[in-house]
């Protein structure tokens, strides 16, 4: 084999690779020879096919397998013999053949991984979140539980915040009809989100039997466009109002809450805990995103064109599926891969920066660092060990946790140079912040 490399630009790379023929052709002979011992045709006993029938039957595909399995090898040689970092897949064709060759050719295109370059850590500004848990958080976090299990009983007073109502409505814009539920009612909680808070707050202070009649104007960010901008009239009539009930903080809602005993004191001391966890969770990853942009701000390199492409067309697909499970239609939107093309450069950025850190850094993740994060996956569960079994009965399944742990390696060593201060956060704007 011979193999010689051109460069066409910074990234790509051509590589001309020549086999030699007789090695290829003698496989050939080999494979046929077999499937002539062990042929079965129509009219032939087994073993008697004549030879020029099997070639001219198997001839290509014997071919085309033997060729397609040396190209791979070759290729593979190749790659290591010149010591290519190949990024994405190779488009390979092979060169046109006259008579009887010496060596068969064929030319692979490809781009190679890119050099990367990280700028000085030092500059990059980390915030951590300083929480402390106060009781008035637990309190909070209490109080949510209850009405995640209130229980709703009929009242004749009006409507208020927090009331469970049934409804009967129809809307209208410019005279024709948008909505109208046809005398069925529509239950919905006040104030619980999901509509226009402006339909709710016209809701409230209407008793059971009364209807009321008032326009909503629709916002320009509505998420549904085809309403932005415009002025619906809505008839509502309420059916009956329920105001909730809210369990007490007793022996029974402890017990519904996983408190075998029924203490509420141990009830308190969980949430606690829990929220604790959460805390520290949430922290990590909002310290996790500030590195991350971090490193795309002050790593410099140039992103293979075939990798873009092939994240962006992975979102396309994502995206497609995400709304065919929706129940969108697919007829009004145009979906193509460059509507991702942003994102797709960022994820590929990432990526790409992230492997190159690892590598040049030695920050791959210690079979001690995984077994500590199939703990802490393991933990949430009432069988821990189980989990743990689970997780190193398959070597596929330690991807996950080594992936996360090689992760957490490199947001440590950058934090080890950067400018990290703390910033002093409660517990209701660490709940807000995004995670990454």
């Amino acid at each position: 084999m011979q193999a010689t490399v051109e460069t066409i630009s910074n990234l790509e790379r051509r590589l001309t690779v020549a086999m030699p023929a007789q090695p290829i052709e003698e496989e050939i002979g080999k494979r046929l020879n077999t499937l002539a011992r062990t042929a079965k045709m129509a009219g032939f006993r087994p073993g008697k096919v004549p030879k020029n029938i099997v070639i001219q039957q198997y001839g290509d595909q014997v071919r085309q397998e033997v060729m397609s399995a040396k190209v791979e090898e070759t290729f593979g040689q190749a790659v290591m013999q010149h010591k290519l970092r190949i990024a994405g897949y190779p488009n390979i064709a092979p060169k046109p053949v006259e008579g009887t060759p010496e060596s068969y050719e064929y030319v692979a295109t490809f781009e190679v991984m890119p050099e990367v370059k990280v700028g000085d850590l030092a500059g990059i500004k980390i915030e951590q979140p300083k929480v402390k848990l106060t009781e008035a958080d637990v309190n909070k976090t209490v109080d949510v539980l209850r009405k995640q299990r209130a229980t709703y009983e009929p009242v004749t007073r009006a409507a208020k915040m927090g009331d469970r109502v049934s409804i009967q409505l129809s809307s209208s814009i410019e005279g024709h009809k948008v909505e109208d539920t046809e005398g069925q009612a529509l239950e919905m909680t006040l104030g619980e989100g999901g509509r226009l808070p402006e339909f709710d707050e016209n809701i409230v202070g209407i008793k059971a039997g009364k209807s009321k009649q008032f326009d909503l104007t629709f916002p320009a960010d509505y998420h549904n466009a085809d309403l932005t901008g415009k002025t619906a009239s809505y008839n509502v009539t309420v059916v009956s109002v329920y105001e909730p009930k809210l369990p007490e903080l007793d022996a029974a809602f402890a017990r519904e809450l996983g408190v075998a005993d029924g203490s509420v004191e141990k009830m308190l001391a969980d949430i606690q805990e829990s929220l604790d966890q959460e805390i520290a969770k949430r922290i990590k990853a909002v310290v996790k995103q500030q590195v991350l942009d971090g490193l795309l701000a002050v790593v410099d390199l140039e992103l293979p064109r075939s990798l873009v492409a092939m994240e962006c067309n992975n979102q396309m697909q994502t995206a497609t599926q995400n709304m065919q499970q929706r129940g969108i239609s697919l007829d009004e939107i145009n979906l193509n891969p460059g509507m991702f093309e942003e994102t797709a450069q960022r994820v590929v950025k990432l990526r790409m920066m992230m492997m190159e850190i690892v590598r040049a850094n030695s920050l791959q993740a210690t079979p001690e660092q995984v077994r500590a994060q199939i703990d802490l996956f393991a933990k949430n569960f009432e069988q821990p060990q189980e989990v743990v079994t689970w997780y190193f009965a398959d070597p596929k399944r330690l991807d996950e946790p080594t992936a996360v742990a090689t992760e957490e390696n490199v947001v440590n060593w950058v934090l080890s140079q950067a400018k990290v201060s703390d910033k002093k956060t409660s517990f209701d704007e660490l709940m807000g912040k995004g995670t990454a």
